[in-house]
């Protein structure tokens, strides 16, 4: 979850716009523009200066209105002419080159959307093989605002090359190129993404104002002063350091912090793995020791070693016994870090990790499994209580996140690209959303619908990603599940028109919240919209539930989407992911086999069976039941029961 500084005021950036013609960032060289309808161009220049747009044999003039905004809508054009040429001429003169004609295609939401092409499985094979000259990427930088901008950050289009490709959003690198394969269309990708971000900031202000589930928050939610929040927030953190640890300390007693003989008795403990922002260290960005004293057998003195210690967010530097042994300067990777001999000791070792968090989430962010040393086969794990120390505040802290109010995304990533022609959205999201996941039947759709009424558009495509499976809190039917509810309220969405759902449980991990399998994500992504999209005919989802037949003991569930058949991924035809509950409410693991293109359930502990659950878990891996194409089931209930977040609501956090 990464913050950011705010954007300067809209005045200034018109003031120093006004000097020249120019174009919004999102223009640029080796840019795609959506073929087949009018082409919006616009800008800004001095008040009443004339302006004129050529373009591919069309050449329009306009002249800029008092505020020095101008526009012109160019007609369409199809693809396949091969790379042309943007002129805009007023005082000066802009000229775009290598501008291909094709589908745009908004890539948005968290991490997952983020997740760049270099953190993949077979990363390497993929950024070498990624060259595609059809295939073109804007970043669009990470900013927030409490009211909507006119453009963005400067940035830049970049063609798909092993040179380029790597910090692509990998879902929307292989979801361009399953289309372009199918279409010989060029695809143009716009990554409007940011990590750890909830649905609520992706929302106009008006949009949450006029729902029946946000207008009476949105009543008592002025647009602020940043600056002034941001003053509140630096104070409320400083209190917050000083009752942990009293003052800040100097460099040179920061630099001791890896020393072995150093006492940290009295230091602060933190249970890891863990956000230290669910932690003891909320809203805190900045540089943060953390200390593990080990124990070390005589017998495995002196020998080298391997050091584990999962993701960390954002960057490390690890030593044991005040000798580094790692550093690693990416947030999704994994640290596993070679010691060397002679480094450990017969008796106490201590392993010192100075973690530099720029903003957003920080700490150890990964699996506790991932958390060892291994000395000689003797493996310790390094999960639980660490001594920490704060080192320094970043500046940025004094700042707003995306999450501390409404709209802070919208305003910045999304507003300021509302005029470009594009073919749809493709989404990512919704971990950050799970503890309200039954508040997002409404807010997920509401971002859809408001994206949609601003686009002018009309319901342009918008396919999105279930969540995959992955252990958050063990939940389950027995204790409750976020993560299961949260994937019923994206199947609910589909009740809007022209949306579509990759379901991937089957590509999850339980131990990793970015399964980096992101290949079959853009695939499935894909054959949604060749399927619905471009009318390629082709299955392109799993066994969606349609309905249940109670006889006896025994429920039959009846699916829609079964392609050409019914499969289960077990060589003695088990399926696994049932559960089955009586009047009681109490889920029981069941039973349950293939009867032609429906399933028979049953529990011998269930005699009159009301309710079945399939794939009700954060983690639900073992799910097993696809249609014969290869799309898994996706998961299900029958019953209405309340879950564990149905009263949970969305507030402003500052």
């Amino acid at each position: 979850m990464k913050k950011t500084v705010l954007l300067l005021s809209a005045s200034l950036l018109q003031a120093a716009a006004f000097a020249n013609v120019r174009l919004p960032n999102i223009f640029g060289d080796n840019m795609v523009l959506q073929r087949d309808k009018p082409i919006p161009v616009w800008g800004w220049a001095d008040k009443n200066e004339k302006v004129t747009v050529q373009f591919n044999n069309q050449t329009k003039t306009v002249k800029a209105d008092k505020n020095g905004e101008w526009k012109v809508v160019l007609d369409p054009v199809q693809a396949g002419g091969g790379s042309l040429t943007l002129t805009v001429k007023g005082k000066n003169s802009i000229t775009l080159h290598d501008i291909l004609m094709g589908d745009v295609w908004v890539c948005s939401g968290q991490s997952n959307m983020e997740w760049p092409l270099s953190n993949v499985i077979n990363a390497d094979k993929e950024i070498a093989q990624s060259g595609n000259t059809a295939i073109r990427h804007f970043y669009l930088p990470k900013e927030i605002s409490v009211t909507p901008q006119e453009d963005v950050k400067s940035s830049g289009w970049k063609t798909a090359a092993p040179e380029n490709s790597a910090s692509f959003t990998a879902v929307g690198f292989f979801f361009a190129k399953t289309l372009n394969e199918q279409l010989h269309v060029p695809i143009g990708l716009i990554n409007t993404s940011w990590g750890g971000t909830m649905v609520e900031t992706w929302i106009s202000r008006e949009g949450m104002a006029n729902s029946n589930t946000f207008k009476e928050l949105m009543k008592n939610t002025p647009v602020l002063n940043l600056d002034s929040v941001a003053k509140v927030t630096g104070k409320r953190i400083a209190e917050k350091v000083n009752t942990l640890q009293g003052q800040l300390p100097d460099a040179a007693t920061a630099a001791s912090y890896k020393n072995p003989d150093l006492n940290d008795g009295n230091w602060a403990k933190m249970n890891v793995p863990s956000p230290w922002e669910e932690r003891q260290l909320k809203d805190i960005d900045g540089v943060v020791w953390f200390r593990k004293t080990i124990t070390i057998a005589p017998e495995d003195a002196g020998k080298s070693a391997t050091l584990s210690l999962g993701s960390i967010d954002d960057n490390d530097i690890t030593y044991i016994n005040g000798t580094q042994v790692g550093s690693t300067n990416d947030y999704s990777a994994l640290r596993v870090y070679q010691v060397p001999a002679g480094i450990l000791k017969a008796g106490t070792n201590v392993i010192a990790v100075k973690i530099t968090d720029n903003a957003g989430n920080g700490g150890f962010c990964g699996h506790s499994g991932d958390m060892f040393i291994n000395v000689n086969g003797h493996k310790q794990s390094l999960a639980g209580d660490w001594p920490f120390r704060i080192e320094s505040i970043a500046p940025a802290t004094a700042s707003v996140g995306p999450n501390n109010y409404p709209n802070l995304l919208y305003n910045a990533m999304i507003h300021p690209i509302l005029q470009m022609g594009i073919k749809g959205a493709i989404w990512y999201q919704g971990e950050t959303n799970a503890g309200r996941a039954f508040e997002y039947r409404q807010s997920f759709p509401l971002m859809i619908n408001d994206w949609r009424r601003l686009w002018q558009q009309g319901d342009f495509p918008f396919y999105f990603v279930q969540l995959a499976s992955f252990n958050a809190n063990n939940g389950t039917s027995k204790n409750g599940s976020t993560w299961a509810e949260l994937r019923e309220a994206q199947t609910l969405t589909l009740q809007l028109p022209n949306t579509g759902m990759a379901v991937i449980t089957d590509i999850g991990d339980p131990k990793d919240i970015h399964p980096r399998n992101k290949q079959d994500v853009g695939k499935r992504l894909a054959a949604i919209a060749l399927n619905d999209t471009y009318k390629v005919p082709q299955v392109n989802a799993g066994p969606t539930y349609q309905s249940m037949a109670i006889n006896g003991n025994k429920a039959t569930i009846s699916y829609s989407n079964i392609g050409s058949g019914l499969k289960v991924s077990d060589k003695y035809g088990y399926i696994r992911g049932f559960e089955v509950a009586g009047a009681d409410q109490k889920f029981h693991y069941a039973k349950a086999y293939l009867d032609g293109n429906k399933v028979i359930v049953f529990s011998d502990d269930v005699t009159n069976p009301v309710a079945v659950r399939f794939g009700w878990a954060d983690d639900n891996l073992e799910d097993n039941l696809f249609n014969k194409e290869g799309f898994p089931a996706a998961p299900f209930r029958t019953d209405s029961w309340k879950g564990v977040t149905e009263n949970n609501k969305f507030t402003v956090q500052l």
